[in-house]
This record gives structure tokens, C-alpha cells and sequence, in this order.
């Protein structure tokens, strides 16, 4: 079983990661030094490093957090409301048929069927949310999933971004699936990420994160084409 640790530790911001196999995906804990409750984004196929984090931290979560529905940000899903059971699922409004659907997330095709718990609340372009004391902007970007979106924390020093599979290092999710788009994708990117400034930092869903000003320079698939 993977164990989690903290990638980033602020005086106001603290995340912790689990890398879950076979498709080394990021679920990532996150929470305010001090406070008893935290969020957990995109949780997936090893919950129980999660739960012992968050179990060992002495900590209460208080919502799953999903960039989109596709298995391995969603396998978690299950397993954390089983030992939680009033934790809401939280889900861009395009991709919360994929909680119920093996073949739209993607499980079923790899020979891994699985479906989620129903999303308790769904999420818009633009929505200001606030949970265990995080805010944050709901940004909708689609190309990898059509529903798929990104959580922006504007207040924090750095700006800090859980991407899913947006944005990587020197890198873009696929858009190679059924209801993917290059050009969708490409634009989100540049009018919801590249807008940010230089050093907001991007936990992706897979890889290591990154950073705003790196990827506007160094990107290979999207390049930033504003004029600065």
C-alpha cells in the first residue's frame, strides 16, 4: 500500500499525496495547519492510505473533491463514504453520469468495472465554494472529459490548482477518448490556467507538479499565445 506525505506545507496550506497504482494517480489531502477537517481530491484505487492518513492526522473530511469521472480519480470513492457516510461527492456537472457508468469511466474497457456513490452536489464554471475553511473557484475544463474541472485556490500565496489531468509537467492529459477534445482542452488551458500568475503552483493528477510560469514557457502541446 502506497503511503501518503506532504508535497506542500504552508502556514496556511497543507497537502499531502497518495499514489495510487496501476495508473499512478494523485489523490491528494488537503487542509488548513490546525484545523480538524480537511478535503480529499480525486481519491483513488488505494483509499486506505488515505483514510490512515486522515485516521493518524486525526482529521474529519468534509467532502471528495473530483476534476472528473474517470476511474482512477474515482475508485476511492466508494470506500471513503463507507467509513464517512454523510461525505459528499462533489463533481463537475458534465461527467456525474460517469459515477454510475463502467464504460463512460473508463473501468469497464480496462477490465477493472467499478462504479461510485451518486455526487451529492454538481458543480458550474465559476462557482465559489468554501469547505473545511478551503476556498475555492470551480473552473470547467473540458478536452480530457467533457465534464471535467479544476479547483483554484485564489487567496492562497502561491495561487495553488488541483488540475486532474489538465495540465502536467511539460505535459496535457489524453484526448484520445470518447468524448475527448484537443482544441477544448488547449483553450481551457490558456483561458482558465495560463491567466494565473507565474508561480501558482498545479497539483496534476498524475506526475509532479508544476507551475504556471513553467508550463506558458516550456509546454510542448499548448503554448501560451497571449500577448505579455
Amino acid at each position: 500500500m502506497s503511503a501518503a506525505h506532504v508535497v506542500h506545507a504552508s502556514p496556511t496550506l497543507q497537502v499531502a499525496r497518495v499514489e495510487s497504482m496501476p495508473f499512478a494517480e494523485h489523490t491528494y489531502v488537503v487542509g488548513r495547519p490546525g484545523r480538524p477537517d480537511c478535503l480529499v481530491v480525486d481519491p483513488g484505487f488505494e483509499p486506505k492510505a488515505v483514510v490512515a492518513w486522515i485516521e493518524k492526522a486525526r482529521l474529519e473530511p468534509r467532502g471528495i473533491l473530483l476534476t472528473h469521472g474517470h476511474a482512477d480519480h474515482i475508485a476511492g470513492n466508494a470506500p471513503l463514504v463507507a467509513r464517512w457516510p454523510r461525505l459528499p461527492i462533489l463533481i463537475g456537472a458534465g461527467d456525474a453520469a460517469k459515477l454510475s457508468d463502467a464504460t463512460a469511466n473508463l473501468s469497464a474497457p480496462f477490465g477493472i468495472p467499478l462504479t461510485s456513490p451518486p455526487a451529492d452536489r454538481l458543480l458550474d464554471d465559476g462557482e465559489r465554494l468554501s469547505l473545511a475553511d478551503v476556498e475555492f473557484v470551480v473552473r470547467k475544463i473540458s478536452g480530457h472529459s467533457a465534464g471535467h474541472v479544476v479547483f483554484v485556490l485564489d487567496g492562497e500565496a502561491p495561487p495553488v490548482v488541483f488540475g486532474g489531468d489538465v495540465l502536467f509537467r511539460d505535459g496535457i492529459g489524453r484526448t484520445d477518448f470518447p468524448d475527448g477534445d484537443f482544441e477544448a482542452l488547449a483553450e481551457g488551458i490558456r483561458r482558465h490556467l495560463y491567466v494565473l500568475p507565474s508561480e501558482t503552483i498545479v497539483f496534476p493528477g498524475h506526475g509532479p507538479p508544476t507551475t504556471v510560469g513553467h508550463e506558458r514557457l516550456h509546454n510542448p502541446f499548448v503554448r501560451d499565445d497571449s500577448p505579455r
